[in-house]
């Protein structure tokens, strides 16, 4: 069927169909033990079907994902960690995960990075490393957005007086003491997210390069010593105990500590 330009793979023991250019009629043969005959199918229904299902086909899936953003409640009010847990809780927000540490100076600058050069910048980072904080991967729809909302103005003082209720105005101190971080964009949320959690996967999925480090970096090598373990162990059934072995072996695994103590980073 060049004409139409549809070509169709005939499998079976009907005759091959023939094209009525006149009448648009694909004319086919059929048989069986309930007898014979012809079926006639409009041509256009076979190139609308054809084409619906080259759409179908090239359209790539939907992309489906939560927004995540990183926030984290400063060393000053840690002890108000469990408080602002519900808080965050009850507006709407999972924590994904979370960790306690205590961050050198080096590394606060790090994650500061942006704010180089300014003059708060000593007294910024001598704050985040003076004790222990809490760092937290909060997702929800619009996380980034909601949870700026929810923090307020980044100066405490100017909090109080126009975003009375907000977390900043009731957990800050001052411009530079203002209780809690939260991410300003995408980028500054995929950044600060795997600086606190480098072993975290951040939606959308990466592709391409991105995906083969990622492989190289966090899965190769724990499955390389799974397939060599499995050489040695040689079990009757390979594809449960290498599961089995992946389950208990996963370095990303959560870790519960009912006594938990600050990492020092």
């Amino acid at each position: 069927m060049h004409s139409a330009g549809l070509a169709l793979c005939w499998i079976g023991p009907v005759q091959p169909p023939s094209l009525n250019c006149a009448s648009g009629l694909l004319a086919t043969s059929y048989g069986g033990t309930r007898g014979a005959g012809t079926r006639l199918i409009p041509v256009e229904s076979l190139l609308n079907l054809h084409r619906k299902g080259r759409m179908q086909i090239s359209m790539p899936p939907p992309q489906i994902y939560v927004e995540k953003t990183l926030a984290i409640i400063k060393p000053d009010i840690v002890d108000k960690e469990e408080e602002i847990q519900d808080i965050i809780l009850r507006s709407g927000f999972t924590i994904v995960q979370r960790r306690k540490l205590h961050l050198s100076p080096e590394h606060c600058s790090n994650l500061y990075v942006e704010q180089y050069g300014k003059m708060f910048f000593p007294n910024l980072t001598a704050y985040m490393s003076s004790g222990p904080l809490v760092a937290m991967i909060l997702a929800r729809h619009k996380a980034i957005s909601y949870w700026k909302e929810l923090l307020g103005p980044s100066n405490t003082l100017v909090a109080k007086e126009t975003h009375p209720d907000s977390l900043r105005a009731i957990y800050g101190t001052d411009d530079l003491r203002n209780a809690l971080h939260g991410s300003n964009d995408f980028a500054a949320a995929e950044r600060e997210i795997r600086f606190m959690f480098p072993e975290v996967i951040i939606e959308p999925i990466p592709v391409g390069q991105a995906a083969k480090d990622y492989l190289n970096l966090y899965v190769t090598p724990t499955l390389l010593k799974g397939l060599t373990a499995l050489c040695k162990e040689k079990p009757a059934d390979p594809f449960i105990w290498l599961a089995d072995w992946l389950l208990k072996n996963n370095p990303n695994k959560p870790k519960l500590c009912h006594n938990p103590t600050a990492e020092e980073l």
